[in-house]
């Protein structure tokens, strides 16, 4: 049985309670974790608080060393975590191992900036005064993280606190937890002071509940769906906690006729399909210019059919399970509806044939053209392996319906016109926007969304500012 990590030791729940972790491409019964209470998640913030009081005199190179050697520690297991990951959350080995090796990059790209914070010195009016601008640790940071990349964004949280001289408590979905639990022991055997990070387990109405509501927390940060960011922001908002919210997202991807059709058919197919279409950045809506869709749709559908799905240990799979049955029952009734409106099945709509799918949730790569504007699968985010196709007369017909959703997170215009991709960049109403490229978060750049898609920013330098506190000073010479 896996435990919870608090205090730099294995833990049991307080109730003594366990729940399971199953392959939602089998169905098999992989580990047993701790179902967590509010106290156990008071015992790990009072011990990320008690910790703080070191860890937060510690230099920023020594934060950069103990960075890098729990980079080295989980590198050495990366084959290993990679199959567990797979095991938990369905996807592809394969793609296992680069979320992890995203992972990591992520941990080095903020250890180096530990030491490169810089402050500033501030001309003050009145003579003999001198300002200066310095930038302190917040405290206790809570990281509640998503079962859809649950290393990836685990890593956006853990690497600026920990560079910023915080603490963390990690709160991962319930169904994720395993190779979460196994990065942070191994990140803790670098050295760093007990309490520094920790790693709870259990339903988020219970232990997530209690980083929302708990004093010692001064930071939060969230990625999942958007009704519950509310929530967060909600409840955090009362203690007036610093919240950063990644939130869902309706990714429009605009082809115009002069793109690279070839090119923008690869950035389809992979943009929507990769994790079987679970991410939150993933291409959800594709407007292809009239004179050139049939012959871009002809082309994405002969990518489409030779994506194989099946079990992601499977070398050759492409395409995993659904994360949960729930997951394709949503996919399921979004498909349904918009058939139902008058759209139009080009490709997939069921669920695969073949013994060896059937206890998994699996569900066929969907193409759908003629997709009235009021059905479900434009309405709200689609979050698995379903791609409705739009004809529009230009850019600014494209631009106009991608600006008409709730959301706005990623984007991206194919065209070989640096007009057309300056005129997308400064219009669409998103966080971030990708020209002739993969829907792809970098950590070198900011990545966050707009409208319902979230506030604030994780990766890049500027995630570092949410984990440090301003503090202006006025010195008398």
């Amino acid at each position: 049985m896996a435990k919870m990590f608090i205090a730099g030791e294995w833990a049991e729940s307080a109730s003594g309670m366990t729940y399971e972790v199953r392959n939602p491409a089998t169905g098999e019964l992989v580990d047993t974790v701790p179902k967590g209470t509010a106290e156990d998640a008071r015992r790990a913030i009072d011990a990320a608080a008690d910790a703080f009081k070191g860890w937060r005199e510690t230099s920023a190179e020594q934060r950069s060393r103990l960075m890098q050697k729990g980079v080295e520690l989980v590198q050495g297991e990366i084959k290993g975590l990679s199959e567990l990951l797979t095991r938990e959350q369905g996807k592809p080995v394969g793609d296992s191992e680069r979320e992890i090796e995203h992972f990591l990059h992520g941990l080095l790209f903020y250890a180096g900036l530990a030491s490169k914070v810089r402050g500033a010195q501030v001309p003050l009016p009145q003579k003999g005064m001198q300002g200066f601008v310095i930038k302190q640790p917040l405290g206790v940071c809570g990281a509640i993280v998503p079962w859809n990349f649950p290393i990836t964004l685990m890593g956006t949280k853990v690497g600026p606190a920990l560079a910023a001289g915080n603490t963390v408590v990690v709160k991962p979905a319930s169904t994720t937890p395993l190779t979460a639990i196994r990065i942070i022991e191994l990140l803790s055997r670098a050295g760093f002071p007990k309490g520094v990070l920790n790693i709870i387990t259990g339903p988020g109405g219970v232990v997530g509940e209690e980083l929302l509501r708990n004093p010692k927390v001064r930071r939060l940060a969230f990625t999942g769906e958007t009704a519950t960011g509310r929530h967060v922001m909600e409840v955090a908002g009362r203690d007036l906690k610093r919240v950063t919210l990644e939130l869902g997202g309706s990714d429009p991807m605009i082809v115009c006729d002069d793109a690279d059709l070839d090119r923008a058919v690869t950035g389809a197919s992979v943009g929507r399909f990769y994790n079987c279409g679970q991410a939150c950045l993933a291409v959800k809506r594709l407007f292809v210019f009239e004179s050139i869709a049939d012959v871009f749709i002809d082309k994405l559908i002969e990518k489409v059919k030779r994506l194989k799905v099946g079990n992601g240990l499977n070398p050759d799979t492409r395409l995993g399970p659904l994360h949960t049955a729930a997951q394709r029952k949503e996919i399921e009734e979004q498909v349904e509806d918009a058939l139902t409106r008058g759209a139009k099945l080009l490709i997939g709509g069921k669920r695969p044939e073949g013994a060896e799918l059937d206890k998994g949730y699996f569900y066929l790569p969907t193409l759908l053209a003629n997709v009235p504007e009021e059905s479900r699968a434009v309405q709200e985010e689609t979050f698995g392996p379903l791609l409705p196709i739009f004809r529009v007369r230009d850019l600014d017909e494209a631009i106009e319906k991608a600006n008409s959703s709730p959301y706005g997170l990623g984007s991206s215009i194919w065209t070989r016109s640096m007009p057309n991709a300056y005129k997308a960049i400064e219009r669409l109403e998103a966080g971030n926007v990708w020209v002739n490229s993969l829907h792809i978060g970098y950590d070198e750049l900011p990545f966050g969304g707009v409208k319902a898609s979230g506030i604030g920013r994780e990766h890049g330098p500027e995630a570092l500012d949410y984990y440090f506190e301003p503090k202006g000073v006025a010195i008398a010479l």
